[in-house]
């Protein structure tokens, strides 16, 4: 069994008499693909992205059980008015559920909330809940501010009490120190290690200690940097005892790696190289497989670089499916198979 943990979908369309910050998916002459239209985002969204059909093909293909369908990241827009916000997230939570029940060992769906208003975005996760949504997905940074705050607390407790993943999927947040060609590459890195870290140093991680969050593409440069965290906090270095007259940071509690150790991180690193590192520092119980599919393409068979690591059999099988069913908080399908 395979499960990808970050996948993508789209809406095939808006109802008529939608507001008009809502995205369109437009028609294109001759071609079964949709384009999506949506402030500055100008976007070819193949039949995958919308077609249960195409989706479970696509899935057989690339040798894919099942997947964790969540939202494209452009549709994560919380600069619309909070009204607005909610309208949008529920006419899409209402398609991925839709779209999910037509082969539900297959298709996992996650919702979307307007966090731009925290308070409606934690009552929406129980309705959420109720039409056959798994979890939420939300940005790395809310208009600039990090998730970790104090006014976004409620929110996780909430998806804590109701048992509700949560996928963290790295979006820029305003800055001019990069330029735009980054977006896609160095600023992924920033966002996701500002994310994690945030959750950590802003309470929430120990606050919610049942709570369950994954990071796309391993939380960016996170596990590179928590060590250093994990020095402050202890004095010493490669994880020895602390030693606390020598720390820098120190208090008692979890330390910096051990609530790195209560996150998920998926595997798209795209490096075997990187993928060693993660299991070495973090555990391989931490990590999930990704692709960023149908907006990447997959590798064939999904799971090739992992294999290509050598590991035995049981680590295998965490990574490639176990991990993911213990992060949604579910049990497998048993009609799926081993």
């Amino acid at each position: 069994m395979l499960v990808d943990a970050h996948a993508h979908l789209l809406p095939r369309d808006y109802p008529a008499g939608s507001p008009a910050c809502f995205p369109r998916m437009e028609p294109i002459d001759g071609d079964t693909a949709r384009l999506l239209l949506f402030g500055n985002t100008r976007f070819r969204a193949r039949e995958v992205f919308f077609d249960a059909e195409r989706r479970v093909e696509a899935m057989d293909a690339s040798g894919v059980t099942a997947e964790v369908l969540t939202p494209m990241p452009p549709l994560l827009r919380y600069d619309l008015p909070p009204a607005d916000g909610l309208s949008l997230a529920r006419h899409v939570n209402d398609f991925t559920a839709t779209l999910c029940a037509t082969a539900p060992d297959r298709l996992i769906g996650f919702g979307l909330v307007p966090m731009q208003d925290p308070d409606a975005a934690t009552a929406e996760l129980k309705a959420m809940r109720e039409m056959g949504l798994i979890g939420v997905e939300i940005a790395s940074n809310i208009l600039g501010a990090s998730i970790g705050e104090e006014r976004f607390l409620p929110f996780f407790a909430e998806a804590e009490r109701l048992n509700m993943p949560i996928f963290v999927h790295a979006l820029p947040a305003p800055t001019g120190r990069l330029p735009r060609a980054a977006t896609g590459t160095y600023v992924v890195g920033l966002e996701g290690t500002i994310a994690a870290a945030s959750l950590i140093t802003g309470g929430t991680a120990a606050k919610c200690p049942g709570l369950r969050v994954s990071f796309s593409h391993a939380a960016g440069g996170f596990p590179l940097i928590v060590p250093r965290a994990q020095y402050f906090w202890s004095g010493t270095w490669n994880e020895e005892p602390p030693i606390p007259d020598r720390a820098l940071a120190w208090h008692d509690g979890p330390s910096p790696l051990e609530y790195a150790r209560r996150f998920y991180y998926d595997s798209m690193v795209f490096d075997r190289r990187a993928l060693r590192f993660l299991i070495d520092l973090l555990g391989h119980d931490r990590l999930l497989v990704g692709s960023d599919f149908p907006a990447m393409e997959r590798e064939h068979p999904a799971d090739r670089t992992l294999r290509s690591l050598g590991l035995p059999a049981p680590v295998l099988a965490d990574i490639t499916w176990h991990n993911a069913y213990r992060y949604l908080g579910i049990d497998p399908p048993a009609a799926l198979g081993p």
